[in-house]
């Protein structure tokens, strides 16, 4: 078993260095105190050496095969950063060598996978979580406060949108179902799932009805954020929808797209509607509500200080969601993110993706 060192430090491996690792989990690891990354592993050799160079120690290590990377006992952490359908046999055996483990979204491509992924983390008592790092942001946090204080009561509608009207990831492995499991559904729509979830603490679906469509794949011209698509490596869906029923009754409405003729596109928010209040991200963070007969909206400043919610903190979510990560297994405590609460999201998704294909009502 790994152990935290007596110095406090907490001792890193990476296993794939592509552009999550790059873009958010490395550069915010190295700005957490007493975080060193010691070991990097990527099937393309180069990209784990360049990560070594930028992020790494002078003696970190390389590899082209994980599972030697799960061999060093010294590594306390490991961060699967890989395409989707490795999240799952890379996160067990990551566990069960003994370390704690952050996967990235999603947590794996079908409920069956993610399981395993829960039942690893039990059986060797460590902690695992998934990179939610939406929850972080200063508007999730501040409605998720309220959402704890009661504000809005029973939450019984909400809506969890991530539209884009144009911005198709054109890179990696984004277009390619075999390994991503799905396109903007699994991509961007599972943060909002997952936002809109947790100011709900509702983690009980009954049943949901999901459609998917491949209406813009073949287009040419796009008007495309990161340039035109290639039509025959677009296999994902291009948006998808899905309406989901708890076991209490209370009702969810899910939009997410990489390609939609849309003119107000929004990314990862969540609306919500209880019995007392409702609060929504449409025009910064709004809370609607009614004070003495009137109908009032409470518009929260979110460029002014607010809670410290981790000392030596920014702002900036990916930060503080490595920093909350590393500070859980220093001190013994949940992630944020908890593998149930993820799993939940990927049951939904699998859900949707289901009844599309089958045309049918899903039940859970």
């Amino acid at each position: 078993m790994a152990t935290i060192g007596a110095n406090n430090t907490v001792r890193v491996g990476i296993i794939g260095c592509g552009g999550i690792a790059n873009g958010k989990h490395m550069p915010n690891l190295k700005k957490v105190p007493g975080v060193e990354m010691v070991a990097f592993c990527d099937i393309i050799l180069s990209k784990a050496e360049e990560a070594k160079a930028k992020f790494g120690t002078p003696d970190a290590a390389v590899y082209e095969d994980y599972k030697k990377l799960l061999e060093d006992k010294s590594i306390d952490v490991v961060h699967v950063c890989t395409p989707n359908r490795c999240h799952s046999f890379i996160t067990v055996d990551a566990l069960d060598a003994g370390k704690h483990v952050m996967c990235e979204k999603p947590m794996a491509i079908n409920s069956a996978e993610a399981l395993k992924m829960i039942e690893a983390a039990k059986r060797n008592n460590k902690k695992l979580t998934i990179g939610y790092q939406g929850r972080q942001r200063p508007d999730s946090q501040f409605m998720k406060m309220e959402a704890d204080k009661g504000t809005f009561g029973d939450i019984y509608y909400a809506e969890a949108i991530a539209i884009r009207r144009r911005a198709v990831p054109t890179w990696g492995v984004f277009l390619n179902e075999y390994e991503q499991g799905g396109g903007p559904l699994i991509d961007i729509g599972t943060h909002a799932l997952d936002l809109t979830l947790w100011m709900m603490n509702n983690y009980k679906p009954k049943y949901c009805v999901g459609t998917t469509y491949h209406k813009l794949n073949n287009d040419t011209q796009t008007g495309n954020a990161w340039g035109d698509w290639d039509p025959e490596k677009f296999t994902v869906e291009d948006s998808a929808f899905g309406f989901i029923v708890m076991e209490n009754g209370a009702t969810i409405n899910l939009r997410a797209a990489w390609a939609l003729n849309y003119a107000d596109p929004r990314e990862a928010i969540t609306t919500i509607c209880g019995t007392k209040a409702g609060a929504d991200m449409l025009d910064g963070l709004r809370i609607n509500s009614i004070i003495n007969g009137r109908q009032c909206i409470t518009k929260a400043n979110m460029n002014a200080g607010g809670v410290a919610f981790y000392e030596g903190a920014s702002n900036d979510p990916a930060h503080l969601e490595q920093l909350q990560w590393i500070n859980a297994i220093r001190n013994d405590k949940n992630p944020c993110v908890l593998p149930e609460q993820a799993y939940c999201v990927t049951q939904i998704l699998e859900g949707i993706y289901t009844s599309a294909k089958t045309g049918d009502i899903y039940r859970f």
